[in-house]
Order: structure tokens, then C-alpha cells, then sequence
């Protein structure tokens, strides 16, 4: 990674530290009253800890409880309702299984019009579209992105130059630290339109209002009435093209655009990841595992036996679908680093091999690698903040009203 450009990517001092503490920090930062007020801007005070909460640094119910030492919320607090969607999100994962891989129902128009590329203009931030070259950039550069600018982000994608949403929520995932496959995919569904009842739109009155002048986009493609993007993305005016003749090689006379980062399947050697050896096997027979995932980097339970092995694990079944950038891989590293006294990059059935003699192999449960350990690994079941609901909720306003159902302060969360 090139550290001294932020055209190639973002660097481990471009983000925040990998750790409990870090998360803590952020957690002790939250102004509940400012967020509500500001969060739907891209320099909002929002709470920065969804790198934390993927990758299980934190769960939900510990940033509620941490909350709760110094204000009271009602449930129906805005930061309480947007803690709501990550689980909202989770419920259809489980419901739905690889269905949210596939449009869940149809958009505003056949997915065989919409592209399987992602155009080359886009990947490199060099479209000519303030709202959407900016995105790409703080993508990039800090492996984050507000979520108001995900939704621009993906309507321009799909609706304004017709590309199919599982494209652009594929590419998206990759890059972002706080990828998850069920936020991430459902969002993009919502946004296009086969999640939801209609697709979501924007405008450059809607940037100006929210983002930072940088961000701005008079006199651009999405300066133009609702009415008429939307007839874009039903397809009764042509896709857009960009702003300028945007070819590699060939800035036309703007910004050359920036490199979108290398995407890896394996880590990085210097991380040092090793594989079990025969002798390793022998030395865990009769012994207990706890296994620690790229989801769930928290400190294992304390009350564990006595001598239990703690081992890190990233599964290359996973990666080899889903590479990621190399921050994402050295951030998470750094956090698993600190909890275990081994990391193994390794396929499911060769850690199914290493840990047959064990006498029991423990993990935090996630739907990210759910299939790939259940056939040997007591999953444990990972913390909710709402409570579980057994049926399928068709959209959020139905899950929030069952989950939330006769509860009107956040502590009865808890």
C-alpha cells in the first residue's frame, strides 16, 4: 500500500484504532440530542462505531448500556431507531438466507436491463459528478461512508446509469471496513427499489442541503425535479452518461480520477498467519476452543475452562468470495491479535480436521460464517438489543412495531 497518496486507498493512520478502548471512546462521545439534530448530515455527529459493532468489538446492548450510566432515551429515539436497522437487517438475512443475494422482489424495471459492470468512471471517482467522485474518495480514503451518501452513492449507480444493484452492493462491501453483507445488500435492494416499494432518488437540492459545499452538484445530472429521474430509473429517459468522456489513460482535460485499492482473498504474509500442523492437532486433542472470527473480536467469555485454546480464524471459503482491501484486513488483524495467542487463515474443512481431537470448539454465531462452522462449532448465540421475532417481517415499520411492542423506555431493551 502506497502510504503516502490517498488516491490508493486509506492507511491504518487514517481510520480509528482497533480497539475495545477506541470503541469506548466513541461510545463516551455520543450526544444522543446532537445526533438526532444532525445525523442526516454528511458532517453530522454521527457515532463512528459501526466498524466496531461489524466486527464485534461492541455489541449493541453494550453501547445501550454505556449510554444509559448518563441520559435516558425513549425507545423511539432516533439513535435507538437506527440500531433497529442493523437488526432489522439481520432478521431478513436469517429469514431469507442467500435470497438477499437476488432481487427480493421486482424493481422498477427486468434486471436483465440494468449492466453487470461497474463503469470504470465510477470505480475511479472521475465521473464529473461532484456528489458521487466525493463519495467515492471518502470511500477510499477512510474506508468509511456516511449513510446518506451510500444512498446517493447507489441511486446514481443503479438508477441514473442502470447498473444492477448487486453489482455496485459487491463492490461497496469490499471497500467498506464496516462491510456487512446484510446492511450493506439490503440497503442497496432498498435503494433500488426491488427492497422496497419504490426506488430511492435524490437530487442536487437534497446535497446541498445535507453535504458540504465540496459535495455540491449545480447544474449537474441530478440537478433536474424528482419527476424526471424518476422517469430515468423507470426507464421512460435514457440512463445518464457521465458528466465528461471519462476513458483510462484519457482524463479529458479533468481529474485523472483516483485508484480504487487492491482487493486481496488472502492476507497480507507480514500478518505472520500460520495453518495447524499435525503436532498443533495432537497438542489441542481433549482440550476446548474458542474460536475467534473476523465478526466477532471481542474477549472470549471469562468464565471458560481453564487452559481453553483461544484461536483466531479467517476462513478462506469466505474470502475467496468477499476479498477485502489491505487496511481491512491489517484493522481486523490488530484487534484479533490482541485476544488470541494464534491466527490461522485456513478452509472449513481443514479446521474441521485440526479440531476433531477437541473435546469442544466454541465461536460467537454469525450469519456471515454461520454454514461454514455449524457443522463443527457450538455457536453461541451473538447479543441482541430487540427481542427476537419468530415470523417475517415484511418491511422495517412492521419488525419496529413488534419488537418494540409495549416498551417505551430504551433501558427495557436491556
Amino acid at each position: 500500500m502506497d502510504p503516502q497518496s490517498h488516491r490508493y486507498g486509506s492507511t491504518l493512520k487514517d481510520i480509528t484504532p482497533p480497539t475495545r478502548q477506541a470503541a469506548l471512546d466513541l461510545i463516551s462521545r455520543i450526544r444522543p440530542t446532537e445526533y438526532a439534530r444532525t445525523r442526516n448530515h454528511i458532517e453530522g455527529a454521527v457515532t463512528g462505531l459501526s466498524p466496531y459493532v461489524t466486527h464485534g468489538l461492541v455489541t449493541l446492548p453494550e453501547i445501550l448500556g454505556h449510554l444509559l450510566l448518563h441520559t435516558s432515551l425513549e425507545v423511539g429515539h432516533k439513535l435507538i431507531y437506527e440500531f433497529g436497522w442493523r437488526e432489522f437487517f439481520r432478521h431478513v438475512w436469517s429469514h431469507e438466507q442467500d435470497a438477499i443475494f437476488h432481487s427480493l422482489h421486482a424493481g422498477p424495471l427486468p434486471d436483465a436491463d440494468y449492466a453487470r459492470a461497474l463503469p470504470a468512471d465510477i470505480r475511479n471517482a472521475a465521473t464529473g459528478l461532484s456528489v458521487v467522485d466525493q463519495a467515492v474518495r471518502t470511500l477510499y480514503r477512510t474506508g468509511t461512508l456516511h449513510n446518506h451518501a451510500r444512498m446517493w452513492l447507489a441511486s446514481y449507480v443503479v438508477h441514473l446509469r442502470r447498473v444492477h444493484w448487486r453489482v455496485g452492493a459487491d463492490w461497496l462491501v469490499a471497500h467498506l471496513l464496516d462491510g456487512d453483507l446484510a446492511s450493506n445488500h439490503l440497503s442497496w435492494q432498498w435503494v433500488a427499489g426491488t427492497g422496497s416499494h419504490k426506488p430511492y432518488l435524490f437530487n442536487a437540492e437534497n446535497v446541498a442541503r445535507y453535504a458540504p459545499e465540496t459535495w455540491h452538484s449545480p447544474g449537474s445530472v441530478v440537478d433536474r425535479p424528482y419527476a424526471e429521474l424518476e422517469a430515468v430509473a423507470r426507464g421512460a429517459l435514457p440512463a445518464m452518461a457521465p458528466a465528461g468522456a471519462w476513458r483510462s489513460g484519457d482524463c479529458g482535460g479533468r481529474d485523472e480520477g483516483w485508484a480504487e485499492p487492491v482487493l486481496y482473498a488472502e492476507p497480507p504474509e507480514e500478518m505472520g498467519l500460520g495453518t495447524p500442523c499435525a503436532a498443533r492437532s495432537l497438542q489441542i486433542e481433549g482440550r476446548e476452543v474458542w474460536l475467534v472470527h473476523p465478526w466477532a473480536l471481542r474477549p472470549p467469555p471469562p468464565d471458560l475452562p481453564e487452559g481453553t485454546e483461544v484461536i483466531g480464524v479467517y476462513l478462506r471459503d469466505y474470502h475467496q468470495h468477499y476479498p477485502w482491501p489491505e487496511v481491512r484486513w491489517r484493522w481486523v488483524d490488530t484487534a484479533m491479535r490482541a485476544i488470541t495467542s494464534e491466527r490461522w487463515f485456513i478452509d472449513a474443512d481443514t479446521l474441521k480436521n485440526a479440531l476433531s481431537g477437541a473435546s469442544r470448539v466454541h465461536a460467537v454465531a454469525d450469519p456471515h460464517l454461520t454454514h461454514l462452522l455449524a457443522a463443527f462449532t457450538r455457536l453461541e448465540p451473538a447479543p441482541l438489543l430487540f427481542p427476537l421475532a419468530d415470523r417475517r417481517c415484511r418491511n422495517f415499520s412492521q419488525w419496529w412495531k413488534r419488537v418494540t411492542k409495549g416498551l417505551t423506555h430504551a433501558e427495557e431493551l436491556l
